[in-house]
Formats: C-alpha cells, sequence, structure tokens
C-alpha cells in the first residue's frame, strides 16, 4: 500500500514537471480571484467523502494563492457494513468512533495551461499544507439486550451481540461527546478547470493527501488505530471568479 502510494504520489509530481514542459500559451481572459466548493471522493471515505472550499487570488499572471477547508468524514480501512439480523438496517459493526477531518489549507495554485475565452481547459498544479483538527465521535447502535422490542442507544463496545443490533443511532447522536485529535495536512494534486463561462468555475481536481495525527484515533476497538491517513482524491467542484 504504502509503496503503491509512494509511486502515484512520484507519478503526479512527474507529470506536473512534465506539464510544465510542455504548456502552451494564448490567449486567455483574464480574472483576480475565484471561489469553489466540491464534493469529495477519497480512499479514506465513503461514497461522499466530505465537501472542499476554497477562496484563491491571483499574485500574477500564473499563481495564485489559496486558502482552503476540507470537511471529511475519516474511515477506518477494516470498516464493513452488515445489515441487521432484526431489521434490515446497515451498521459498522466493531466501530465505535467515527472522525470527523477539519482541514485548513494554505498554498499556491500553478497555471501550467491557460484556458481561452469559452473554450478548452484550465490546468494548475496545485500545492497547500496547514492544520488539521479531527473530531472524535462517538458512534452510536441501536440495540436490543433480551431480543425483545425495547431498544436502547449507546455508543458501541465489544460486549453488543451483532445479533442485538437493531441499526445506527440517529443522525449526530453522542457528538456533545467527541474529543478532539490534532496534526497536519498536506496535498498535491492536479487541477482541470472545464467550464465555458467566463464567471464561473466548473471542473474536478485528482491527487494525493496526507492527513496526520498527534495520537492514534480509535475507530475499531479489536483493530489496529491509526494515526496517519494518506490518501488518492477525487474531487468534482463548482464556483465563481470575478
Amino acid at each position: 500500500m504504502h509503496r503503491l502510494i509512494k509511486f502515484i504520489f512520484l507519478f503526479v509530481l512527474s507529470s506536473l514537471m512534465a506539464l510544465n514542459g510542455i504548456a502552451q500559451t494564448q490567449d486567455s481572459y483574464d480574472y483576480q480571484s475565484e471561489f469553489t466548493w466540491g464534493i469529495n471522493k477519497n480512499t479514506a471515505g465513503g461514497l461522499i467523502g466530505g465537501f472542499t472550499f476554497k477562496k484563491a487570488r491571483k499574485l500574477n499572471d500564473r499563481v495564485l494563492e489559496t486558502f482552503g477547508l476540507e470537511i471529511m468524514n475519516v474511515k477506518h480501512p477494516q470498516e464493513v457494513r452488515r445489515n441487521s439480523l432484526i431489521t434490515g438496517n446497515f451498521f459498522i459493526f466493531g466501530k465505535n468512533n467515527y472522525l470527523y477531518a477539519f482541514r485548513f489549507q494554505y498554498g499556491r495554485d500553478l497555471i501550467l495551461y491557460k484556458k481561452a475565452p469559452y473554450q478548452g481547459v484550465e490546468i494548475k498544479a496545485v500545492f497547500a499544507i496547514g492544520p488539521s483538527l479531527g473530531i472524535v465521535a462517538p458512534y452510536y447502535v441501536e440495540y436490543s439486550p433480551d431480543a425483545g422490542f425495547v431498544t436502547y442507544r449507546d455508543q458501541y463496545n465489544e460486549g453488543i451481540s451483532p445479533d442485538q443490533i437493531w441499526g445506527t443511532g440517529r443522525l449526530f447522536e453522542g457528538l456533545g461527546e467527541s474529543s478532539i485529535a490534532i496534526g497536519g495536512n498536506i496535498k498535491a494534486a492536479l487541477n482541470f478547470e472545464l467550464g465555458s463561462i467566463k464567471s464561473s468555475v466548473t471542473g474536478f481536481e485528482v491527487g494525493f493527501l496526507l492527513d496526520a495525527y498527534t495520537k492514534d484515533i480509535e475507530m475499531i476497538p479489536s483493530a489496529i488505530r491509526y494515526g496517519t491517513f494518506p490518501t488518492l482524491f477525487l474531487t468534482v467542484f463548482y464556483g465563481s471568479r470575478k
């Protein structure tokens, strides 16, 4: 796994260098700032990994200064969804904590290929780094200890049998009992802007992100705890520029 991540990271960097070497110049429209938000899919998340927000302003014709925020639900690599034998509802057996990552990022976008008005693609190399704030929230399940119709909701523990579980708890249940984990993140990516309207931004971003915390995070008591989360990601984004 680590070798694969290292290979992909080196491949991204070499691709950036190659694109920079062959980048073309053409007439393009001017803009000074842009704001984008996106939906993220990554190798450490679910169907939707989370959401991204980024504000950028031009420092010169080729470089943008960026300020970003990512809000992600980070999964343990061994998480597996199961169906309740009683209700058929989904739950993750063995999971006792969520990890919600709030990643603050400061970086640079380097324009490798400029987009002509109403056509073409604008390609940027993206680099960002910043602090991460992890919210470790309890994972609640609804269960019936006596196989009856009286149920309880509590944070999962190893004393709860899978045969007793009806499903997960309520949305955001137990969030007030969360603990905090402090860390940092670094990102390298390629950004492809495809929009055909000058004032709007549409496109996607692919790359690598490393999220690391000062302590290992318990999400499944019976599994290995991790403090670093390397991920590959794809973000589809929208926004505006002026």
